[in-house]
């Protein structure tokens, strides 16, 4: 071969200038051949430019047809070729009165869209300056309609002046497509947003005082923008909540006289006589609460006007105040009460685009200055309605760019930690806000543009896998449906519908903008010709009804050619100037680019260094210096496939978990007809009577199979090992348990960290198996208890009595030997009535005493505290006053207790703890007399020579402070003496070396902050006689406070510490108490 050839040449003397060229001509020839190589996998550019013509005539297919028969109505009806209106008949029709607000959505959502064409490349049927001139005539039919936004009479149009229409609207859906598509069409009107060809010819001359004189004789001069200004400050008092986040929906023109509790009502007398109806619902949504910033901030940079930036941000950071302390957020949130409602958490509906725009704010507000929070002095075109007013002013911090980095950030983390599985194929689940716990393993097409924001926040790796399996199941159902069931491999719940959603076809164009994988061009010319296929109408284009059947439903939803045809145009168009633009641009959740203008000269601004805005500390932090701060390198390209994810080793296990391997790959060769699915007539054809001969093998269904790597390999599926444990029903077995007369005989008690187990009586734990880089070793986790299942940082705790008389090797108890707690008994001061105690504070001055701070808050572990005290509320509801009878006896002394962590030694000189009877759980109620040691000797450092002889003999307790010497010089400092009962059994060291208490902040696995102390010596006596019985030490921390807590302590115990192991590994999450 060549190649082997070149690898044995030499050059002889006299062939030197001619071997010289050979070798040039060669390494010409490798060089072309590799060029070749890498193209042989990529689309061709005719190719391309086909698919972006189609995409072109698709747009114009809808939105001609809307225009001839729709226009100035909000939507189309493809199907029966009418227009689509407000349903006045029945204003509780809220999936249409919602949206559409009488103000022609589909001409403001498709404005953006017309200038995104109007830079098409040069082609036959002038595509770039057909569609600039349509834009223009747009904005000219717009303000036809609305007026200019002003005062005087040019703000008055055909249909009202600007959008004062008795329309009562959501105001999530008014502020993405009405206000983001105004304002998206004035950026692109005066030149901020770039469009080819068209130059507004402006300096810094203020628009209003310098129009733009369009061809068609239409003067611009900034009507976008006050028509959004108008519309956006119709939505002002939908903020008038006592929460900052707005009610879900207001009336154009009269406000929210339904939401009778708000603050802008307080001044206001209702008629008593009124009517009543149902009351309004104030239930909104994280996403419709948090996803306004950046319209609301673009609109406030452009105008000058701080209150709509501010109420957006407020109503943001109100979203995220409430996340739960593992760091998630609800679906639906209550605007008036503040609280999540229906508990759960995901990606999708009702959460999506609240974390889309924690980003993208990031992304746009960079390099700006901190917005100016001074209201003018006079509010241009409008009135000084602010319900900022009634808040706070917002911070610096509110108002950082990087604030918002951060909630991304620490968003993504714990959407990885509770919300990601890499069972079969990576996958998003649906679990309880609160608890992590699973609640519903479905994926939703909105979902599918978490891809795409995960390819802008740098997380390629996982945007990549998680694209892969939305791209499987459009595959299979030509679609997506609203619901699909990872776990039934089904539609959910009959939830079949396909609206014509944007997501997955933005989240391709996005890794296509990251990767230039050919893979995702292949991907979008699926997507265009199933639609083309199943959606087209003789009038528009319809969404799906039933993804499996292929009905059509009667309308052209305003974000089919405001979004899915946008995207689809860019991905077919990379040389587009928006796709060069290197800018902080950012398309909004409606697809609108937004930019906020730059004035002549102004330089980027550093921004100034602002403090992170605090995390609470009832709040699982996630910060990782680990965090995604910059574009990573995409995967190479293959020579010779071309593509990267087609070579994917999991390639097929996303295929495999959409079940695509078992349906008919209608889309191949069928036997009978030979006929082509993507007919040039565009007219659907039924599935059922066309007989596929294969199924399908790969995806997307458009790729070709020269892409798939001849030596492919698959990875094996990724699958949890689990183990399933059924203890036996027996009604004896909980008698006696002290543990379990305090839940009154429930086995499970749900708590704030996790589940309470009272009794193994019959119950069914599910384990799966955890292994690195998840956690350090491998481990159990019970992942179910009976039906019941937890999230993933969730805790069971379980009784040392339950498991007392378990010998099961599937399922027991394993006592630890490196940490023990050490139980103080101290007896309380005695309760005194209000007249006593002023009769003795008269009598006698004595100095204030306070309680010690080991006595409250315990430096034991914190579940064991934790569980501790929650028994201790329930024992005292419990509890019965004792009925007395007769001269009241004298009180008994009362006690307070608490534990202290304490670690055992290592090293020669180590010996076993002395075998102790338990300490009793105080918890429980139980009265205690005494624990095991009550003579307790003070010994300093226990340094400076031998101790008396009756610290050891007299005394069953030592305690020393750490340091001074080594401890095992402390240990030979001890005289000898005679064990017994009453003698010596325990020295207690008292470390408060704070240093070396930092040394390890997460414990070193044990939940402890510090480390074993070393005995490198066998134990000896002062006179240096090997000791015949070593003394057991343990360490605790506290330092002085700690020390001078013991010196009050009337007795001490020792309680161990268990874990449970199952077939040789330790169940992690279980707690043993």
């Amino acid at each position: 071969m060549p190649s082997a050839g070149m690898a044995g040449w030499k050059l002889a003397p006299g062939q030197t200038a001619a071997s010289a060229a050979s070798l040039a001509t060669w390494a010409t020839f490798w060089a072309l051949l590799l060029s070749w190589l890498a193209l042989v996998g990529a689309m061709r550019p005719d190719r391309v430019a086909a698919l972006r013509q189609e995409t072109v005539e698709m747009f114009y297919h809808g939105f001609d047809n809307y225009m001839a028969i729709a226009f100035p109505e909000d939507e189309l009806r493809p199907v029966s070729c009418a227009p689509l209106t407000r349903d006045r008949l029945n204003p509780r029709n809220v999936e249409l009165n919602d949206v559409l607000g009488n103000y022609s959505l589909t001409l403001i959502d498709s404005l953006s869209t017309l200038a995104i064409l109007a830079s098409a490349p040069p082609d036959s049927k002038d595509t770039g300056p057909k569609a600039l001139a349509d834009f223009q005539h747009g904005v000219a039919a717009l303000v036809e309609q609305y007026g200019d936004g002003r005062h005087g009479p040019s703000g008055l149009g055909q249909r009202g002046r600007g959008f004062d229409l008795d329309s009562k609207v959501q105001v999530f859906e008014t502020v993405i497509r009405g206000v983001g598509g105004l304002l998206s069409a004035h950026l692109f009107a005066v030149g901020e947003l770039p469009i080819s060809g068209y130059d507004p010819r402006r300096t810094n001359d203020d628009v209003e005082q310098h129009p733009i004189i369009w061809p068609n004789g239409f003067k611009y001069d900034g009507q976008l923008l006050r028509l959004a200004f108008d519309l956006a400050q119709r939505l002002l008092p939908a903020f008038y909540t006592q929460t900052g986040m707005p009610y879900p929906r207001v009336n154009l023109r009269y406000g929210i006289p339904f939401y009778v509790n708000s603050p802008l009502h307080e001044n206001v007398s209702f008629d008593p006589n009124a009517v009543e109806e149902s009351p309004e619902i104030t239930e909104t949504c994280s996403a419709g609460a948090g996803s306004l910033v950046l319209e609301f901030s673009v609109l406030s940079r452009l105008t000058g006007d701080p209150r709509f930036e501010q109420a957006a941000k407020r109503a943001f950071w109100a979203v995220w105040s409430r996340r739960s302390n593992i760091g998630l957020i609800g679906a639906g949130v209550d605007a008036e009460a503040g609280h999540w409602i229906g508990g759960y958490s995901g990606i999708g509906a009702g959460i999506d685009s609240f974390f889309e725009y924690a980003l993208k704010t990031h992304i746009l507000l960079s390099g700006h200055e901190l917005p100016n929070r001074t209201m003018p002095h006079q509010i241009p075109f409008g009135s000084s309605l602010d319900p900022n007013s009634l808040y706070h002013p917002l911070s610096d911090e509110d108002n950082s760019p990087d604030s918002f980095l951060q909630a991304w950030h620490h968003s993504h983390a714990a959407i990885k930690r509770h919300l990601y599985s890499e069972v079969h194929h990576p996958h998003y689940i649906n679990v309880h806000v609160s608890t992590g716990s699973p609640q519903a393993y479905w994926i939703d097409s909105l979902g599918a543009y978490y891809s795409g924001l995960l390819t802008l926040a740098g997380e390629l790796d996982e945007a990549i896998e998680t694209h892969l399996l939305y791209t499987a199941l459009w595959t299979r159902y030509s679609a997506l449906p609203e619901r699909w069931s990872v776990r039934d491999g089904n539609v959910e719940g009959g939830l079949g519908w396909w609206p014509g959603r944007p997501e997955f076809i933005e989240s391709t164009y996005h890794l296509y903008r990251a990767t230039k994988d050919p893979w995702y061009l292949y991907a979008g010319e699926m997507v265009l010709r199933d639609i083309t296929r199943r959606c087209r109408t003789e009038c528009g284009w319809s969404g799906l009804q039933d993804v499996r059947t292929g009905e059509k439903s009667d309308r052209m939803e305003s974000f089919f050619l405001g979004e899915t045809a946008k995207y689809l145009y860019l991905l077919f168009d990379s040389d587009h100037p928006l796709n060069k633009l290197d800018a902080p641009y950012v398309f909004t959740t409606e697809g609108h680019p937004l930019i906020i203008p730059r004035k002549p000269g102004q330089k980027t601004k550093r921004q100034r260094e602002t403090a992170p805005v605090p995390v609470p500390e009832n709040i699982e932090p996630y910060y990782d210096v680990n965090f995604t701060t910059v574009c990573p390198v995409p995967p190479e390209l293959p020579p010779l496939s071309g593509s990267a994810t087609a070579a994917r080793t999991d390639l097929y296990h996303a295929s495999s978990l959409i079940r695509l391997h078992l349906i008919p790959n209608i889309h191949a060769a069928v036997s009978g007809t030979g006929a082509k699915l993507d007919a040039p007539d565009g007219q659907d054809r039924s599935q059922a009577s066309l007989i596929a001969r294969a199924n399908h093998t790969h995806f997307p269904w458009t790729l070709p199979a020269s892409m798939l790597p001849e030596n492919g390999t698959c990875a094996a599926l990724r699958q949890q090992h689990t183990s399933t444990i059924e203890f036996p029903s027996n009604t004896q077995q909980a008698v006696g348990s002290a543990f379990n007369l305090m839940f009154g005989g429930h086995n499970l008690v749900r708590m704030a960290e996790g589940i309470a187990i009272n009794s193994l009586n019959g119950l069914k734990l599910t384990m799966v198996q955890e292994e690195p880089p998840d956690v350090s070793d491998r481990v159990w986790r019970v992942q179910t208890i009976g039906n019941l299942p937890l999230g993933r940082d969730e805790k069971v705790f379980i009784g040392r009595d339950v498991l007392a008389d378990m010998s099961d090797p599937l399922f027991h108890r394993i006592r630890d030997s490196v940490i023990v707690d050490v139980l103080l008994q101290i007896e309380a001061p005695p309760e005194r009535n209000e007249t006593e105690a002023t009769d003795m504070a008269a009598a006698e001055p004595h100095p204030e005493t306070s309680q010690s701070p080991i006595l409250a808050q315990s430096t034991g572990m914190g579940a064991s505290n934790l569980i501790s005290s929650f028994l201790q509320q329930i024992t005292s509801v419990l509890r019965e006053p004792a009925a007395t009878f007769g001269p009241e006896p004298a009180p008994k002394p009362q006690y307070q207790y608490s534990e202290l962590a304490a670690i055992t030694p290592v090293g020669l000189g180590a010996s076993p703890l002395p075998d102790v009877a338990e300490a009793p759980n105080p918890a429980i109620g139980i009265a205690i007399e005494s624990l095991s040691w009550r003579t307790i000797y003070f010994a300093d450092q226990g340094c400076h020579g031998k101790l008396p002889d009756k610290a050891a003999k007299s005394h069953q307790v030592i305690v020393m402070r750490r340091g001074g010497c080594s401890f095992s010089e402390k240990l030979t400092n001890i005289p000898s003496f005679a064990p017994n009962r009453n003698a010596l059994q325990l020295v207690l060291v008292v470390s408060d070396d704070d240093e070396e208490r930092a040394e390890d902040e997460d414990g070193g696995g044990w939940g402890f902050n510090f480390i074993r102390p070393l005995l490198d010596e066998v134990q000896k006596t002062p006179s240096g006689i090997v000791r015949h019985h070593p003394i057991a030490m343990l360490m605790v921390g506290g330092g002085l406070e700690t020390y001078q807590t013991l010196q009050q302590v009337r007795s001490l115990g020792l309680r161990r510490r268990y874990h449970v192991e199952s077939q040789g590994l330790t169940v992690g999450n279980l707690v043993v108490l």
